[in-house]
């Protein structure tokens, strides 16, 4: 049944972003119609409205999603009409190859992706893939679970990647909508943490929601690494290359410097200094089944809520922009 649905949409690669009605199509095979109640606006958002190329146009965004089944496609088993489920950057992969059959689905090759390889949904009702579609609680509205879909499995996959223990010293550059929520994951698993961003706003926001330390990237080599003696693991989530040297110089020797935020720019740091302190550098994309299930149900004990500000879906083409130039506090959420 086509249901008539109102969406973002990015008209052409660099274009604007319309509010646009549309039909949502029937669920085909794979797939199943899922009438939204909110989705994130995350930086990967902006990232695509200023690629030069699109594989889609007009392109729907949106990947950060919760929402109700209502209806699905030949071939599903995993999910069920007026199941809660919530949906992710990753649409489908191949099953097939070594990251699929390792666990890694995120880095297949044959991966597809909401709000950019496939329509997303930061619309009212939307079609998705239902390979990586997952369960959520009911007992959490559905804008404070939006932003654990993309920006809470990110930075839980983070942490996980730097192998963060109980007492150690987090570092975390970038203080926004994945940056406030890996913090609450550090500080569950029983680390320090220590945010560096620019601005005392973001600085104070750290500050209330709890941060060990708070500091402009000027402070950090007296701040951290003179007082501290350097941290165990930088996590960079902000999108400004800037940032990794001095996320770098942060670190203790076989200290972890862990890559999420994305930028088409460009970066240096010594390979000397890397060697001699067995710095280990690793990029982060998304993470694994179990980090995503473990996000939900931390949210559901009570653990790590995202700190979210409410918009109705014509607020998205200024809440993007804003986003582009860091103007917004925590999560983003549209909620039809």
């Amino acid at each position: 049944m086509k249901i008539d649905a109102r969406a973002a949409c990015l008209q052409t690669p660099r274009g604007p972003v319309v509010i646009s009605s549309l039909e949502a199509d029937t669920p085909g095979p794979g797939e199943v119609q899922v009438r939204m109640e909110a989705c994130g606006v995350c930086h990967s958002d902006v990232m695509i409205t200023g690629l030069e190329k699109l594989p889609l146009a007009p392109l729907v965004l949106g990947h950060e999603g919760i929402g109700i089944v209502e209806a699905i496609g030949e071939g599903v088993t995993n999910v069920a009409p007026g199941d809660r489920v919530g949906i992710t950057y990753l649409a489908s992969s191949c099953g097939a190859c070594d990251n699929c059959r390792g666990g890694r689905e995120r880095f297949c090759l044959k991966q597809k992706n909401h709000g950019f390889t496939r329509h997303g949904v930061l619309a009212t009702h939307a079609s998705v893939a239902a390979q990586n579609l997952v369960r959520v609680p009911d007992s959490l509205s559905a804008a404070q679970l939006a932003p654990l879909s993309c920006a809470g499995w990110t930075a839980m996959g983070a942490l996980r990647e730097a192998n963060v223990q109980p007492k150690q010293w987090v570092a975390i550059f970038g203080f926004g909508g994945l940056g406030h929520l890996a913090m609450h994951y550090a500080h569950h698993a029983g680390a320090n943490v220590a945010v560096v961003d620019i601005g005392e706003g973001k600085l104070a926001f750290a500050r209330e929601l709890g941060a060990d330390i708070a500091v402009e990237p000027d402070k950090v080599k007296a701040t951290l690494g003179k007082e501290l003696g350097g941290v165990d693991a930088s996590l960079v989530f902000t999108p400004s290359a800037a940032a990794v040297p001095v996320a770098f110089s942060a670190l203790k020797r076989c200290g972890s410097l862990i890559l999420v935020g994305l930028t088409t720019d460009t970066y240096s740091f010594s390979v000397t200094e890397t060697v001699l302190k067995g710095i280990r550098v690793q990029g982060s994309y998304l993470g694994t089944r179990d980090d995503l299930e473990k996000v939900f149900a931390l949210a559901a004990e009570g653990v790590a809520k995202p700190t979210v500000t409410e918009y109705p879906l014509d607020a998205t083409p200024d809440l993007i922009a804003r986003l582009h130039q860091g103007q917004l506090k925590g999560r983003a959420v549209i909620s039809f």
